[in-house]
């Protein structure tokens, strides 16, 4: 087989949007020219990338293919041997039988009733928010009032954090996605790491007041499911809700909206029909991709990919950004369409790691949405749209701010 011979930088990806809502360009290019090509990744051995719809979702889906963090090498940020050692609990960068097991037992926890519960608090937790947000005037930024708190309190409700202790919990979920590319300071990386360290000490001492006094929350789930997890492993799966649970939530409501108030005739749609909102979801999701590294996996074995010989041992990076704008499986891709009838996007990834908090992300969104455009009917940006700031660095795709009025 011929290896193609195109590369792409790496540490950082490609980054430069000549669209903010669009993937960087580099990707458009390689998935018309080349759906599977050689990359440079971050320690500087060559990888692959792949970023078409059909190839994203094989790998993704593919046995072969192992998404422990001790054989793959991230493109764009190079990790200590101690960071990719599997966690307690942490399945994100796990295979079977560890990553079916703990799946399995958190999943178990999104049940019908709990959804149906929290269907409700959501909403209140919308209306207590934009009342609050009105009373304060007729401005605000929408990042730190709105899109993140949000997430912030639903995790509250899901993992029983005390009602007094939730404005802690908010400032531990309310700083920048946590990240650490080799562009951040040394001061902006001791930050996240002191963040990270409180974030993990919380959670590990909620799950020990849970053991004496549990209650009807996840946790308290988690541990009568299964008598044997250890509190580190419980709190393991709890930091990992808190990961795939709420900077992917935040960014998507807060650069979702920023993008709605640039296509004001779609936002119209979410006003008008209340059942609009869930195919807006899925479009708005499908067309921004705020992961936007992609997933990493490394190949267990040689196999063939696309036309392309992957060997044992070598790191596939796959563009979910690219895949979700494939033209050979969305018409007309670059468009947004929030009238879009099917989008089987793969913003939740696809395969055995599909996002576990898939149901409660989406519930969040279409009641965010609807009950933000629907309240504030002349919602519109305090800035020129080229002054938003936007973390192009960022693991998650995301805005720094996003100053808003409704007079």
């Amino acid at each position: 087989m011929e290896e193609t011979r195109m590369t792409i930088e790496a540490a950082p990806l490609p980054t430069n949007r000549p669209n903010p809502f669009d993937p960087p360009e580099d990707y458009r290019i390689l998935r018309e020219n080349q759906p599977i090509g050689r990359m440079v990744l971050a320690d500087g051995s060559l990888g692959w990338v792949v970023t078409s719809y059909e190839l994203v979702r094989f790998v993704l889906a593919d046995s072969r293919f192992s998404a422990d963090g001790r054989k793959t090498t991230s493109p764009h940020r190079i990790l200590p041997e101690a960071a990719r050692k599997p966690r307690p609990g942490f399945f994100l960068q796990m295979d079977p039988p560890d990553h079916t097991r703990y799946r399995g037992l958190l999943t178990g926890q999104f049940t019908v009733r709990r959804m149906k519960a929290l269907e409700p608090r959501i909403r209140e937790h919308v209306t207590d928010t934009l009342d609050e947000m009105q009373r304060a005037g007729d401005s605000a930024d929408l990042v730190g009032s709105f899109a993140r708190r949000l997430p912030s309190l639903m995790l509250c409700e899901l993992l029983g954090v005390p009602y007094d202790e939730r404005g802690d919990f908010q400032r531990f979920t309310g700083g920048a996605p946590q990240t650490n590319l080799p562009r951040e300071t040394a001061e902006r990386s001791a930050q996240i790491g002191a963040a990270l360290i409180a974030t993990n000490e919380y959670v590990l001492s909620l799950v020990r007041r849970k053991r004496k006094q549990p209650g009807d929350d996840m946790l308290s789930g988690l541990m009568t499911a299964d008598p044997t997890l250890t509190d580190e492993e419980i709190a393991g799966m709890g930091r990992l809700l808190l990961l795939a649970g709420h900077d992917t939530t935040a960014s998507m409501l807060s650069l979702g909206t920023f993008l709605l108030l640039q296509h004001p005739e779609q936002a119209a749609e979410i006003r008008r029909d209340p059942e609009a909102v869930n195919r807006a979801v899925e479009e708005i999701m499908r067309y921004l991709t705020v992961v936007q590294f992609g997933a990493f996996r490394a190949a267990t074995e040689d196999l063939e990919v696309g036309g392309q010989l992957v060997k044992a041992g070598e790191t596939v990076v796959c563009s979910l950004a690219a895949a979700n704008r494939d033209p050979r499986q969305f018409a007309d891709p670059d468009r947004l369409d929030v009238t879009r009838e099917h989008t089987p996007h793969l913003a939740f990834g696809h395969g055995a790691h599909f996002c576990v908090g898939a149901q409660l992300g989406r519930l969040e969104m279409r009641i965010g949405y609807r009950e933000l455009f629907t309240r504030l009917p002349r919602l519109r940006l305090a800035v020129p749209p080229q002054e938003i700031e936007i973390r192009t660095g960022s693991t998650i795709y995301a805005l720094g701010s996003l100053p808003v009025t409704w007079s």
